[in-house]
């Protein structure tokens, strides 16, 4: 692999780390579709496993299709090693399972996707994990839990669905105090968007699946942090527990990669110009986008992230006299949903076609509904992915969509 010059951008890291070449001198990064490797003699076998040498010994330790992959997003996001997962939950479970124990205590913010709620309350809590939930939101609130030690922290910025935007520095400052290992999930600013490790945190997760792949095809994640903490307590979870990703799966979402900045900028540009438009349509009563002068965060966005994402989540105007919570709030939203016709219902994101998802009765229906208003997520809440469509397609498709309600 050909060095590159210094100080590049992850535009041109995108395309240009992560290769290795075989003696055919391919130009398309290599797929090496094979469970395990053989050995020059039993001599080697025995140093491999000793571990006196570092060589290809089974997929599911490390594969070069995989291993590109892993360099390629390391490269993008400044972090000193990665390692790819199935999925992006496998991610999730993996940077938190791999360092906690019975008797330790995690950190995290309320807002979070519903399947990391479910693993924290159905796997952690009954291991005897203690975990504090605080306002991602409030800075006194985290001065208070990181006031005693933790062994981990774990956020979303921005949060799914609301878009809280999570003062990064300062609980990275309090987490280093209380001695924990802080972790963020930044699915919905990607890589081109924030860069978490710059602002402090210790490891960054992916769901892969979303804007990396960017084009519905394949499930992945991937762990970002330091050698220590990847080459050690996380190499060793996932190795034992196989949760893998595919050498197909990683050729994929590192050729999705190679198109990352392009396809995100685009749709972040889409995804601001409506939201802009939609804050201001009789139809919708409040719009969360964080490059919006109207999100409580929007000075915190600005410091921390280069584009606003490609997410925007509106509530619908029904009137004062619906419950937001109840049956007839719902059936407006179903209305909304089922009336737009570029926007897909789906429980996906960072697609390169448009999604439209009802968190409360999918991504976060197994929240009680007083969990979900705590968070700010109502019947009247939709959350929307803005694609690659020509925006005025989007903006027409939204506002006949918006009178059916």
């Amino acid at each position: 692999m050909k060095e590159l010059p210094d100080n590049v951008s992850a535009d041109t890291l995108a395309l240009h780390t992560g290769i290795h070449r075989s003696e055919a001198n391919e130009m398309s990064e290599g797929l090496f579709l094979t469970q395990g490797y053989a050995y020059d003699s039993a001599e080697q076998a025995r140093d491999a496993f000793a571990g006196d040498i570092d060589i290809y010994m089974y997929s599911r330790y490390a594969n070069p299709t995989v291993t590109a992959f892993e360099e390629r997003l390391a490269a993008m996001e400044g972090a000193e090693r990665c390692f790819a997962t199935s999925t992006g939950m496998s991610a999730v479970f993996v940077s938190l399972g791999s360092i906690l124990a019975a008797g330790d205590r995690l950190v995290a913010a309320k807002a979070l996707f519903g399947s990391t709620l479910q693993t924290f309350t159905n796997f952690f809590e009954k291991w005897g994990i203690q975990i504090d939930y605080v306002d991602a939101t409030d800075n006194a609130d985290w001065e208070r839990a990181l006031a005693t030690p933790a062994k981990a922290v774990f956020i979303e910025s921005p949060t799914n669905p609301m878009q809280d935007v999570v003062d990064i520095p300062f609980v990275a400052a309090l987490s280093k105090k209380a001695g924990a290992t802080f972790i963020v999930d930044n699915v919905f600013a990607t890589v081109i968007g924030q860069k978490p490790l710059e602002l402090g945190a210790d490891a960054v997760v992916y769901s892969a699946t979303k804007h990396i792949d960017g084009q519905g095809r394949v499930l992945g994640g991937a762990i970002l942090g330091s050698a220590d903490y990847i080459d050690g307590p996380v190499k060793l979870m996932v190795r034992n527990m196989g949760a893998t990703i595919s050498p197909f799966n990683a050729w994929v979402l590192l050729k999705g990669l190679e198109t990352l900045p392009v396809r995100v900028r685009h749709q972040a540009a889409n995804a601001l110009n409506l939201a802009a438009w939609l804050e201001h349509h009789p139809g919708v009563a409040s719009v969360r986008y964080p490059l919006l002068p109207s999100h409580p965060q929007h000075e915190r966005a600005l410091e921390q992230m280069t584009v606003g994402g490609t997410l925007v989540t509106l509530d619908l105007a029904v009137g004062e006299d619906v419950d937001r919570g109840g049956a007839e709030a719902q059936a407006a939203a179903f209305r909304f949903v089922n009336a737009l016709k570029l926007f897909t219902p789906s429980n996906n994101l960072g697609d390169a076609k448009s999604i439209s998802t009802h968190p409360a009765t999918t991504t976060h229906n197994k929240l009680s509904v007083e969990g979900r208003a705590e968070v700010g997520i109502y019947e009247t809440t939709v959350r929307l992915s803005i694609g690659l469509e020509d925006v005025e397609d989007l903006r027409a498709d939204l506002d006949q969509a918006l009178a059916a309600v």
